[in-house]
């Protein structure tokens, strides 16, 4: 069954003709999800950001007209059941350019000398050469921060899938934790989440998993055992029709020290005044001081390497950045993910930016308490 376009076309349009765009070509990940309305799962996920990948897929987006996908025989299949987009248009990877048939589409919508938005950031600089040698007479522009704005203000319908995937997770996360004891390996409770979340209906997981013991976060998970007293952390991604679920939870092994308790409420009262602190017109890089200044002056040692980011079609980590050089200003209908921590104390969430407080997209897990196991 053919997915809808739940994208946020108006504004698109508003932004392209802001920028004298006759049409966008996007090749990156995020934005060939969000205009083609389905993501790719796995392996053939992995192609899409690849920007030297001979097997690249594309949209061809026309201000005027229908848009169209390019894509190789093997991805060809999957737009075809879950796209709403009709025109398909398949190259034969490794012996063809998709910028070549990207060129051709083009000129055959009239296009051959007008102003086309291209993803910079997303094709190589051959690609990028390639494709302006073959439309000599086109004004090929970078419109990757457009596009990155375009996406910023959710649709009520990515909002609702972006809470699917949410509840999702955390579902999972309940499923799993729980019946985390001491002894069991980073890699067996890892497997049992990426496994909870493609049983619950995920098209695909990713995420890492390891004892606070461990100290190669984002290594890998191996045969490390947890111990009475550890701290799990944990960073998941589940998506579902294309939008993620992506929240932290802090959970511990056995009942916790009276000092891991104290510990945690610091982390968690920060985590929280910074949600709170995402109001529209807060500059990104405001809510990072906000938040490293809060773990500094509560005595923790350290700084926080990123304390949040957009959240949106296909990949979790876009704009705005909340960093220290975070530039844009956070504007109603965003989501963000916030995750100010220092270590292995890491808390998450997805919250939608509103003219009132950042409504919580998550919230089936009380972060009140770790989540005690074992």
């Amino acid at each position: 069954m053919a997915g809808k376009n739940i994208a946020n076309i108006e504004r698109l349009n508003k932004l392209m003709d802001e920028n004298g765009f006759s049409a966008v070509v996007a090749r990156s990940g995020k934005n060939f999800t969000y205009l083609a309305g389905f993501a790719y799962p796995g392996t053939l996920a992995r192609h899409l950001d690849f920007p030297d990948s001979p097997r690249g897929v594309l949209v061809v987006w026309p201000r005027q007209g229908d848009p169209v996908l390019v894509v190789n025989e093997i991805a060809a299949p999957l737009p075809r059941r879950d796209s709403w987009i009709e025109n398909i248009q398949v190259y034969d990877g490794y012996a063809e350019s998709p910028y070549a048939r990207t060129a051709d589409i083009l000129k055959e919508m009239g296009l051959e000398n007008k102003k086309i938005g291209a993803e910079k950031d997303y094709l190589s600089a051959l690609q990028w050469e390639e494709l302006t040698s073959l439309l000599p007479k086109a004004k090929i522009m970078d419109c990757t921060d457009m596009m990155d704005r375009v996406r910023w203000i959710k649709t009520s319908a990515e909002v609702e899938r972006l809470q699917k995937g949410a509840n999702l997770l955390d579902e999972a996360y309940l499923d799993v934790f729980p019946t985390v004891r001491p002894g069991d390996t980073e890699r067996d409770v890892h497997s049992r989440i990426i496994e909870a979340c493609i049983r619950r209906g995920a098209n695909w997981a990713h995420g890492i998993l390891n004892t606070s013991r461990n100290n190669v976060a984002y290594g890998g998970e191996g045969d490390m055992v947890f111990q009475s007293g550890d701290i799990i952390r944990n960073d998941y991604v589940s998506y579902l029709d294309g939008y993620p679920g992506h929240q932290s939870r802090t959970v511990v092994v056995g009942e916790p020290s009276r000092e891991l308790i104290e510990t945690y409420k610091i982390h968690r009262d920060i985590y929280r005044a910074t949600i709170d602190h995402c109001r529209p017109g807060v500059r990104a890089s405001d809510v990072y001081h906000f938040a490293n200044n809060a773990f500094n002056d509560a005595g923790i040692e350290g700084k926080v390497a990123l304390a949040g980011h957009g959240v949106g079609a296909w990949w979790h980590q876009q704009e705005p950045y909340m960093v220290p050089s975070g530039k844009h200003n956070l504007e109603k209908g965003m989501v963000v993910a916030l995750e100010p921590h220092i270590g292995h104390w890491h808390l998450q969430d997805m919250v939608l930016i509103t003219d009132d407080a950042p409504l919580l997209l998550s919230p089936l897990i009380n972060t009140d308490d770790m989540l005690v196991v074992g």
